[in-house]
């Protein structure tokens, strides 16, 4: 009997739809495989070329198949060593891991990957190289990791490859005076040093170290310290200082070798304004990731300022070599640039003039040109030895100027100091401006002492020498701190301060390569009138360096005009500012050449014949209170009135007892009577 037609199409639909159903799981589950390898394959490149830009080549390893290694004859570790010594070596830094790309390969067990990698080496950007490979999933495993061959390294590499960095140093640039006079600039040296296997051993050995020590003044302590280090050997060649002064000695033992050194042929005359150079510290790789160990900067000075300008860019050579087949690729090659040349305001002859004046005492010199601002000398005394700290200072020696209580790698014409009564002369110049002072106002001033009224309690202002009727040439000539305090109280704190500010004061000058702290008229203002009385004749809290007088005072010598400070001959500076005017400017100038040419005058040991000089001297004490002994710092400032293109600004520290100012004269006069 035959089935009912309906019954025999409903169990045909039923099983066409499980056969649908299981077509269906098994394309999703196969697409979930799919998905899975996808991710995982991901995955593991994101691992691999992470750790490849982190430098974490142990990680690395374990990202790569274990047949890989063996079809190029590398284990995990020789992978990881090979890319320490590599990158390493070629000082590969900042890769960046770009176009990543992971794609399905020929069949399902492998996939196709593609990356691109940009990246610094010591000689700076690498055009960005492609790398190709595969990922592969091993038999029976769920792993899916990289097949890694050396040309990951770098594209084209084989086994037996090698890399190597040819550098081609910059020369550093030099820093010359205005006429082209080197200060700071490359030379040949020798190191002085000793072989081993020269020395003998036993009593002779002992003998001649003993001579060597002797003759290069290094502790015979020093020279066996040297000779233990692990890596000397019979022949090696010891290094134990830096000879500046010629080779001489023909001991038995002793050895020589060239260096290329960077030397200062003023020496301690310039060292504070030049600086000087040395190898890189931890610190300084830090701060700058592009420097490497054994680079040389600038530590202090100009050298210091200009680094990146005097250091220039070395270049050289990155190629891939191999010594079984002779055959070179060149990967990178960059060309050298020699460091620029920095030349300077300075004069040479002038610098190391004013030095020589200056330099048995503890003090300071800035020369500068009152027409235009350029600084022609920027002297600090006591100095330090520059050549000696290139080379590589002993430790002791560094700790003598260390621990030396005059500063000496204190740059002073830099420091902050009460100006003491040279600074009169703004004051009069002021004064003249605003028409409180005149040339033939007379004050009546008796005694050597005096205050404004009761209300100053013990306080009173003093004086050296006694005039009953002071004017303002007097109080110049002879330096009338009573006649300036007065001056400055009827001038008025409020107006002192207002016509200050056009002489520039307290300008930072940002556009000169010093270090300095702004000149201050007082820690908080004019508040009281002793400060202002103190302050009108150089004293109270003012505080100026020899720089910034020798730019506040140009207006004195150039018609009121005060001048902006220039370093180098390429530097914008601004243009002089009108201070006060030409009439108030010319009528101190008289003064000063007063100051010098009348035998009472506080600047006349400073009289040359033939000469029309201007000058004005000051001290300024350092003391706690009224009435106590304090320390005295003396100064002077001179031009010649009828060519003022050179003004001085000197200091000495500590000149009480010791003729005040006037040593100051005595130290700088031969510099001044050239102007």
């Amino acid at each position: 009997m035959k089935q009912p037609i309906y019954k025999r199409k409903g169990w045909q639909i039923t099983f066409g739809s499980i056969v649908v159903l299981l077509i269906a799981a098994a394309v999703l589950f196969f697409v979930f495989l799919n998905q899975s390898a996808d991710k995982k394959a991901k995955r593991v490149a994101e691992s691999f070329t992470t750790n490849l830009k982190e430098g974490k080549y142990k990680q690395l390893a374990q990202d790569v198949t274990t047949d890989s290694l063996k079809e190029v004859g590398f284990t995990k570790k020789r992978l990881q060593e090979k890319y320490q010594v590599v990158y390493g070596g070629v000082g590969v830094q900042d890769i960046t891991v770009k176009n990543l790309k992971v794609k399905p390969g020929a069949n399902s067990r492998i996939y196709d990957l593609s990356y691109e990698l940009s990246m610094r080496t010591s000689l700076g950007k690498l055009k960005t190289q492609t790398y190709k490979t595969t990922i592969s999933k091993a038999k029976d495993e769920d792993e899916w990791k990289i097949n890694w061959k050396p040309a990951l390294i770098f594209p084209g590499m084989v086994a037996d490859d090698k890399v190597r960095l040819e550098t081609d140093e910059a020369r550093r640039g030099d820093i010359v005076d205005r006429t082209g006079k080197k200060l700071a600039t490359m030379g040949n040296f020798y190191e002085v040093g000793v072989v081993p296997k020269l020395l003998a051993s036993g009593d002779e050995k002992a003998k001649r170290i003993a001579a060597i020590s002797k003759e290069i003044k290094v502790p015979g302590s020093e020279i066996e310290e040297a000779l233990e280090q692990k890596w000397v050997k019979k022949d090696s060649f010891v290094p134990l200082k830096t000879v500046f002064d010629g080779v001489t000695s023909d001991l038995t033992g002793i050895a020589y070798s060239q260096k290329v050194l960077r030397t200062y042929p003023l020496n301690q005359a310039s060292a504070h304004l030049l600086g000087y150079v040395g190898e890189v510290s931890a610190e300084d790789i830090e701060k700058n990731p592009q420097l490497k160990v054994g680079d040389v900067i600038g530590k202090t000075g100009l050298e210091r300022y200009y680094d990146k300008d005097l250091r220039g860019e070395s270049g050289g050579t990155i190629k891939i070599v191999n010594d079984r087949t002779k055959h070179e690729t060149t990967l990178q090659k960059v060309a050298r640039k020699d460091g620029k040349t920095i030349k300077l305001t300075i004069d040479a002859d002038l610098q190391q003039k004013t030095y020589a004046g200056l330099a048995k005492e503890t003090g300071a010199a800035t020369v500068i040109n009152p027409q235009n601002g350029e600084l022609l000398a920027l002297v600090s005394t006591p100095s330090y030895d520059a050549n000696q700290m290139a080379a590589g200072i002993r430790t002791e020696d560094y700790k003598r100027y260390n621990e030396d209580k005059r500063m000496p790698f204190l740059a002073r014409y830099a420091a902050r100091y009460a100006p003491g009564s040279t600074f009169k002369t703004i004051t009069a110049a002021i004064g003249l401006d605003l028409g409180v002072t005149k040339p033939d106002k007379v004050r009546d001033i008796s005694g050597l002492k005096w205050q404004k009224d009761a209300s100053w309690g013990k306080y009173s202002v003093t004086r050296v020498h006694e005039k009953a009727h002071v004017n303002m040439v007097d109080a110049l000539v002879y330096s009338d701190n009573i006649y300036f305090a007065q001056e400055g109280l009827e001038i008025g704190a409020e107006r002192f301060e207002k016509e200050l500010k056009k002489f520039n004061f307290g300008e930072k000058y940002a556009d000169l390569p010093i270090e300095m702290k702004a000149a201050q008229i007082s820690n908080e203002g004019l508040k009281s009138e002793i400060l202002l009385a103190d302050t009108a004749y150089g004293q109270g809290q003012l505080l100026m360096s020899p720089i910034e007088q020798a730019a506040l005072y140009s207006a004195i010598a150039n018609g009121g005009k005060t001048v902006y400070p220039k370093l180098t001959v390429s530097q914008k500076a601004k243009a002089p500012q009108q201070a006060v005017k030409k009439e108030a400017a010319d009528t101190v100038k008289e003064a000063l050449i007063k100051t010098v040419s009348d035998p009472n005058g506080t600047a006349h040991g400073l009289a040359v014949s033939g000469k029309n000089l201007a000058a004005k001297t000051g001290t300024a004490e350092l003391k706690q209170k009224q009435g106590e002994d304090g320390d005295e710092n003396g100064f002077i400032y001179a031009f010649n009135a009828d060519q003022p293109d050179a003004l001085l600004v000197g200091m000495v520290e500590d000149v009480k007892g010791r003729g005040g100012s006037s040593l100051v004269i005595d130290r700088l006069k031969f510099v001044i009577a050239d102007f």
